[in-house]
């Protein structure tokens, strides 16, 4: 059979199907279930029908098409069309009218996707590779693995690298979302200290699509409220807002990270506006200017060492360059991790994230920080000299990271010494004795190892060394002699109790899934707490005394004032 034989029959069944309207059926077959798919897809995800609906819909749309072509096709070979196509008009036929419906209906789709083109908003678009594939071929959402996380939470990376987590909780219709950006004091160096608080700032000062105060402005509108903190490791960005703004807030969000504007006459306003914040927490706060010190002290390699609001001089002389590249590479979508919690779909989350935050680029990562704080040799010890009513003592000790084993242990020790009025360093050292007006302590729990932080505020003509001697004596006693179990279980108790009233709302679920993302590696870990407490020892406890209590690892800082100072040194 040769190639003319070939052609004639392949023309011969092209013009066959033509004719028996094959082709239209299956064109427009294919139309309408793009549009049935887009239409049934975005009712179901509002509807909070169950997943196997999009399947089920797909399933009776994929039969329903080779039904169609058969019919279209065998028609005419039954005996009653066979008898319409030899004595009826053929104008008056099936096929004929069929054809001409067939038309009608396709040039009613072309009307309307021209009309849909001009308005932007009448039809969807049908871009096919984003219409086929999250219905036909959804992508897979990451589920929990782990035994006693929610089943209904979910996870997912965009194709630029964004990180997007969310926990549905339909109480109320709220919503929350925390957006963490891996930009912190620690990403800075001599120069350009602060500029992570600094863009904490300028986040909210204007777009090239929003003037500045258009963001609040907006939100606020549509019934919705932020907030934003800058740590050692993070700069945080939290909303709240009801259901009903979740779009807008998708909106307002992706058009800051996209198209944020750095207008040299905002970043000279909010120069301003950083180093009075810095005046009042630091310059003229004696707790902020003590902590300062003992930072830049306690660490001298570490970028730690940098206070979170920056340097003085620093703040006065960033250049519009530094800023430019700092937002470039902190701000990219693959260094933020978002979390959303409250009344959502997992879905319609990702959907609306591939929307807006699909287009932004991603960018090379950040450098990593390699820099590691060497081994302190010995004690070191500071005097901040302010007017100061009351003596200030600050006392720390170089630790563990987030991810460090010790650090579960050492919060149980530092539940037992600061945790409340009943804690032992409150009892012995404010309620017994009484050497202090205040005492309190916390851990850095960060991305590197960091510090055992004591403060402690002392009535006004305190002997200082008397009552360091007093702290370190129970902190050396802690170290050899451990907690008892009552003291190991009131720790649990407290600290349990703590874990569960945080979770108790959206906006501390989404603390929490975000902080065990980012420190921990896996959002899941926001649920191994319970347990993990339930594992430390007694023995544990008493070793975590032992390793971070050294003499060696210790810094130790007081503000007093000048006249205090004079009086100690006539003694």
């Amino acid at each position: 059979m040769g190639t003319p034989t070939i052609r004639i029959i392949i023309m011969a069944l092209f013009s066959e199907l033509r004719r028996r309207n094959v082709i239209k059926v299956a064109l427009l077959y294919a139309l309408a279930s793009l549009l049935i798919l887009w239409l049934v897809g975005g009712s179901l995800i509002w509807l909070g029908a169950p997943k196997w609906a999009n399947e089920f819909v797909t399933l009776v749309l994929a039969i329903g098409f080779p039904v169609a072509l058969i019919f279209a096709w065998v028609y005419e070979i039954t005996p009653t069309g066979l008898h319409k196509s030899k004595d009826v008009d053929q104008t008056q036929s099936f096929v004929y009218k069929t054809g001409q419906k067939l038309n009608a209906a396709m040039a009613v789709l072309a009307v309307l996707g021209v009309l849909a083109l001009v308005g932007e908003r009448l039809l969807p678009t049908f871009e096919l590779p984003k219409i086929i594939e999250p219905i036909l071929l959804p992508p897979v959402y990451e589920v929990p693995d782990t035994a006693g996380v929610p089943e209904e939470i979910r996870a997912h990376t965009l194709d630029n690298g964004l990180r997007i987590i969310v926990w549905p909780d339909h109480d109320i219709p709220n919503v929350v979302m925390y957006n963490f950006v891996r930009a912190g004091a620690r990403n800075e160096y001599p120069g350009i200290t602060g500029l992570s608080h600094f863009f904490e700032h300028m986040m909210f000062n204007g777009t090239r699509r929003r003037k500045q105060g258009e963001f609040d402005e907006t939100m606020e509108a549509a019934g919705g409220a932020n907030n934003a903190y800058t740590s050692q490791d993070l700069t945080v960005y939290q909303d709240w807002f009801p259901r009903s703004a979740l779009e807008t807030i998708f909106d307002l969000e992706a058009d800051r990270l996209h198209h944020l504007s750095i207008d040299p006459e905002v970043v000279e306003s909010e120069r301003g506006v950083v180093y009075s914040e810095r005046r009042l927490r630091i310059d003229n706060d004696n707790f902020g200017r003590l902590y300062e010190q003992m930072m830049s002290t306690a660490f001298i390699a570490h970028p730690y060492q940098v206070p979170v609001i920056g340097w003085p001089s620093d703040i006065e002389s960033w250049s519009q360059g530094d800023l430019e590249s700092y937002f470039r590479t902190y701000y990219a979508p693959n260094n933020l991790t978002m979390v959303f919690t409250g009344d959502v779909l997992p879905d319609e989350i990702f959907v609306m994230a591939e929307k807006y935050f699909g287009p932004i680029p991603d960018r090379d990562p950040p450098s990593s920080i390699t820099t590691v704080e060497p081994q302190q040799q010995g004690e070191r010890r500071l005097l901040v000299a302010a007017d100061a009513p009351t003596p200030l003592l600050h006392v720390t000790f170089h630790a563990g990271s987030a991810t460090d084993p010790g650090t579960l242990p050492l919060n149980v020790l530092l539940s037992v010494l600061v945790g409340g009025s009943s804690s032992r360093l409150h009892q012995q050292l404010v309620e017994s004795e009484p050497l202090a007006l205040s005492v309190g302590g916390f851990q850095m729990e960060g991305l590197d190892p960091g510090l055992v932080y004591f403060y402690l505020t002392l009535p006004p003509g305190s002997e200082v060394s008397v009552v360091e001697a007093r702290l370190l004596e129970e902190l050396d006693r802690v170290a050899n002699e451990g907690i008892t179990d009552a003291e190991l279980q009131k720790a649990r108790n407290i600290m349990v109790a703590d874990y569960w009233r945080s979770l108790s709302t959206i906006n501390g679920k989404a603390a929490a899934l975000g902080r065990a993302e980012v420190f921990r590696g896996d959002y899941q870990l926001a649920f191994s707490l319970p347990d993990e407490l339930q594992a430390v020892t007694a023995a544990e406890v008493q070793q975590a005394a032992v390793d971070i209590f050294d003499r060696n690892s210790m810094t130790i800082g007081v503000l007093r004032s000048p006249a205090e100072e004079d009086e100690h040194e006539d003694e």
